[in-house]
């Protein structure tokens, strides 16, 4: 599947759903923040953030051989966006502040409601989770399709006058390119399709990065269950509405994960660990470890990145001087055992400028300095 989401090591998970389906209280629940979370719709207008801890088990594992003074570990930011409603891409309910706090946000948490309950209005007036996905998916298309076909038509002129001016600077081209992907877009987007579900060249990737489209951002789908019927799915792996669900969402966008959870149990820590390592992993991010006595730190970055590359996550001047990166597994490192902190540094790899960061690499980099 393409990565169309920005290249950065900073990126953010967004919250989204119908109004009162539980958005908020999962806000709650991963980041101990206290956000509004009344029984009442778009409690949240303004987006809500967090920059939430990662767990990694690998990190208290070299803090515990290390006991460094310091600590760092990595972070992953989640915003709580307002609640969504039919007819949002139209501006109804609070439309327009929605659709564009989606689009600052890489990827989404996609809340769904799966229980009844009297006390808990639903915007629609009855409970329907197929209904509720069917909603959001058809509202991003919509607010997607707006956008581009106004953005095909701009540049369609422009391009116009390009090619009468005769006209091939490095700004024509690159409006040309643009333009190309998104009249594909705008296919797609007729055909009720997601963007990101389409096969894109490397070029037409990097173009579609620029755009960020709605339908562009990969999803993982969190079933909010009543306490009772999430403790009955544990047990069981049982709920009447996991079925059709699984089937839309295997229909609709079929790399997605689905997480059922309970925002009304508060004793599920394993599980909200596992939610903010989904996030992390969506965004396509790694994690590779300083250490030392001074400082262990964990440093996220992209996958697939080359060591100068992830040298300059700890500074730039770190990608210009590199000259080597001394790397050892974080496997490798735990099967030295007790002997570990006497014998660690002389088990290093050496390896140049490009050597594929991996996941949970230990990593000492080498660099020359500049005046």
């Amino acid at each position: 599947m393409a990565q169309l989401t920005r290249i950065s090591s900073s990126l953010k998970m967004g919250i989204v759903g119908m109004a009162n389906v539980g958005k908020s209280s999962t806000f709650n629940m991963l980041s101990k923040q206290s956000v509004p979370a009344e029984n009442f719709p778009f409690c949240t207008i303004d987006p809500n953030q967090a920059v939430v801890k990662v767990p990694d088990p690998r990190f208290d594992y070299l803090c515990q051989i290390f006991k460094p003074k310091s600590q760092v570990f990595s972070t992953l930011s989640i915003i709580d966006i307002a609640g969504l409603v039919k007819g949002a891409s139209e501006g109804y309910g609070l439309g327009n502040e929605f659709l564009a706090h989606i689009q600052a946000v890489d990827g989404l948490y996609q809340v769904v409601r799966a229980f009844e309950k009297e006390k808990i209005v639903h915007t629609e007036g009855t409970m329907d989770p197929i209904r509720d996905l069917q909603i959001i998916s058809e509202e991003l298309m919509a607010k997607d399709y707006q956008f581009v076909s106004k953005r095909v038509d701009e540049f369609g002129k422009k391009i116009k006058k390009y090619e009468a001016n005769k006209n091939v600077s490095v700004e024509a081209r690159e409006m040309v390119e643009q333009y190309k992907v998104l009249q594909k877009c705008d296919e797609l987007l007729k055909k009720k399709q997601w963007v990101r579900y389409q096969k894109w060249t490397d070029q037409e990737q990097i173009q579609l990065r620029k755009i960020q489209l709605l339908t562009a951002k990969p999803s993982i789908y969190l079933i909010n269950l009543s306490k009772e019927d999430h403790d009955a799915y544990v047990a069981k792996k049982q709920n009447k509405y996991a079925k059709p669900i699984e089937q839309w969402v295997s229909k609709n966008s079929p790399d997605s994960k689905i997480v059922y959870y309970s925002v009304e149990n508060q004793d599920q820590q394993q599980l909200l660990d596992q939610i903010i390592i989904a996030g992390y992993d969506l965004l396509g991010l790694i994690r590779f470890f300083t250490v030392g006595s001074d400082e262990v730190r964990s440093w996220t970055v992209k996958k697939n990145i080359k060591a100068p590359q992830a040298a300059a996550a700890i500074h730039s001047d770190f990608e210009k001087g590199f000259v080597n990166a001394e790397v050892m597994s974080f496997d490798k490192f735990k099967k030295l055992g007790d002997n570990a902190l006497d014998v660690y540094d002389k088990k290093f790899s050496k390896e140049g400028k490009d050597y594929i960061v991996k996941d949970g690499d230990i990593i000492h980099f080498k660099t020359k300095s500049f005046k």
